[in-house]
């Protein structure tokens, strides 16, 4: 099964998207915006951007956990990835997220 996204809307009144792949686990999580349009703007930054390997910068947090972050052509982040246990875990996430984010697939949970 393929992935897709899910927009919600906090208790704030601001809108997030999460990218979950085809087992429905979360493989890339917005930030916070303003807008349901705003959202969106964001989620078709990601089909654009996700397949480009370039795009991607593998990052370790402060406690020595890999992450990444999805950036966009003017270097914005648009997406950042939970926080793995391996390298190679993380490098699996990238590759999903590049297999997953181009879906035009979206659920609307706001």
């Amino acid at each position: 099964m393929a992935g897709w996204y899910e927009i919600s809307k906090s208790d704030k009144g601001r809108f997030s998207f999460v990218l979950k792949a085809g087992n429905n686990e979360v493989i890339l999580r917005s930030e916070q915006y303003e807008s349901k349009a705003a959202a969106n703007n964001g989620i078709a930054s990601v089909q654009t951007n996700s397949p480009n390997e370039a795009r991607y910068v593998r990052n370790d947090a402060s406690d020595g956990r890999p992450y990444f972050n999805l950036r966009a052509g003017n270097n914005q982040v648009i997406g950042t990835s939970q926080m793995y246990a391996s390298a190679a875990s993380r490098d699996n996430g990238i590759a999903s997220v590049m297999s997953n984010g181009p879906t035009t697939t979206v659920k609307d949970l706001s």
